[in-house]
């Protein structure tokens, strides 16, 4: 690092890749003072602990916080185990996060509201890389603090940061407006949220695997309470996007994942709408109508924006970013991950140097680098840290050294809504390898098949 003090690497975020970054950081000798807005660790993932992951346990612990885990006596899940999002947290990054040396430089409820350099604002170059940086929070209790850092690592996600319901990039005319009526991108409507959902009309905007699953699930509910209306609305003219290969499909649980979407459309369970590109929601106390733009309408209780995220730049503008103008991931990995042609089964392994910004010492990884492409896997985010820290520490070799073994099986969804982690298959099912019933489970994945015609260009 520039800055040779005795200053801390500050870890913006505290989930499974900002605590995977600390750790590295703490194997290389270096302090990481990690800053989570959330109440817990990992509480974006909170939001969404009824999804199983689509990849097994050895996909999503990360090298170097496992060794930390190790010392403790920690005991490591089965590797090909396909676990929930709570499952995650409660099996990997509570006791993580729990461990004395994390812990003692963990703060929550610490949202951090910018990040600049000391005493410089972005236009003032002399001396830039050699000053440090000012991290400044806003605590839980109102305080506002600035923290002193010689490098910063921003992996906050996009958890709080949903694309809007309406086109062209931009929320729908009324969309704030009916905020009361827009759930989370994935309720738990059998269960924490099953009361926004039982017994009343449900409109699911997304063309994703998120939106595939809610819809399984909502239609569980609707089984169950009588009444329970289930609206899909999508902006494309066809779902066979979202409904794959069918029985076709290499990967079975996949394949039935969009089979089983597809029956509940052909039995009426699921009301499907195409070409509906929301154009404006009227709401009253009693229910929202969504409007498209060719005039169009729909009528619901409660709408699931299963839209997909975007990065929350506002806190980075005094920074010296490099961004790919299309989807806002550093410039030169942009081109890898643009939705428009690529899945996350076909991006290189990256790390320090393809993740770097003309912000000297300072790094987006995890979610959050990938900026509006929805293609983000653990196991690409561990790599991206463990390459941070090494450059960090100097040692150029190890951080230039980049590699990734994923499955060969990698795929995922152009328009998955949220890390290409979740969600998965219905709650509960796990695929069957070829083995039978006595095999390690097959990696449920999404989305369209490595090496084929995929992302938005597939549409055509």
């Amino acid at each position: 690092m520039a800055v040779t003090t005795t200053l801390p690497v500050a870890v913006i975020g505290a989930g499974p890749i900002g605590l995977a970054a600390a750790a590295h950081l703490l194997e290389r000798g270096l302090e990481p003072l990690i800053l989570e807005a959330g109440p817990t660790p990992a509480a974006a993932i909170e939001q969404w602990r009824h999804i199983r992951l689509f990849s097994p346990w050895q996909y999503n612990t990360d090298a170097a916080a496992v060794r930390l885990l190790a010392a403790t006596g920690w005991e490591a899940p089965e590797p090909t185990a396909l676990p929930t999002g709570g499952d995650l947290i409660d099996r990997y990054l509570t006791p993580l996060a729990s461990l004395p040396a994390i812990a003692s430089r963990l703060h929550t409820g610490a949202h951090v509201v910018a990040v600049t350099r000391l005493g410089m604002d972005k236009t003032h170059s002399r001396n830039r890389d050699t000053t440090p940086f000012v991290v400044r929070v806003e605590h839980a209790d109102g305080e506002v603090r600035d923290y002193r850092a010689a490098a910063v690592i921003d992996a906050s996600g996009t958890w709080s940061t949903r694309n809007p319901l309406g086109t062209s990039g931009l929320p729908a005319v009324g969309e704030a407006a009916a905020a009361g009526h827009i759930s989370s991108p994935l309720p738990d409507v059998l269960a924490r949220h099953r009361g926004a959902f039982a017994g009343r009309t449900a409109v699911v905007v997304g063309a994703g695997h998120s939106a595939a699953n809610t819809l399984i699930n909502l239609s569980e509910l609707a089984s169950e309470e009588p009444g329970t209306k289930i609206v899909w609305a999508i902006r494309g003219a066809s779902a066979a996007k979202v409904y794959g290969g069918g029985d076709a499909d290499g990967l079975a649980a996949r394949g039935q994942l969009g089979s089983r979407l597809r029956a509940l459309v052909e039995d009426g369970t699921v009301e499907l709408h195409t070409g509906f590109g929301i154009a404006g929601l009227a709401a009253d106390d009693a229910a929202v109508t969504l409007t498209a733009a060719d005039g169009r309408t729909l009528v619901a209780d409660v709408v699931v924006p299963a839209t997909g995220f975007r990065p929350n730049l506002d806190m980075l503008r005094e920074l010296r970013l490099e961004l790919d103008p299309g989807v806002e991931a550093p410039r030169e990995l942009g081109p890898l991950i643009d939705p428009e042609f690529h899945s996350c089964g076909t991006v290189e392994p990256h790390g320090a140097k393809m993740l770097a910004h003309p912000e000297q010492d300072f790094y987006i990884v995890g979610m959050k680098s990938y900026g509006r492409a929805p293609t983000f896997l653990l196991a690409t985010g561990y790599e991206q840290v463990r390459s941070v820290a090494a450059a960090l520490a100097g040692d150029r070799e190890a951080a230039d050294t980049v590699q990734l073994e994923l499955p060969e099986t990698g795929v995922c969804s152009s328009d998955i809504g949220t890390s290409c982690d979740v969600p998965a298959a219905a709650t509960g099912f796990v695929a069957e390898t070829s083995g039978g019933c006595c095999g390690a489970p097959e990696p449920v994945l999404v989305g369209f098949p490595t090496g084929l015609a995929h992302g938005r260009s597939g549409d055509n």
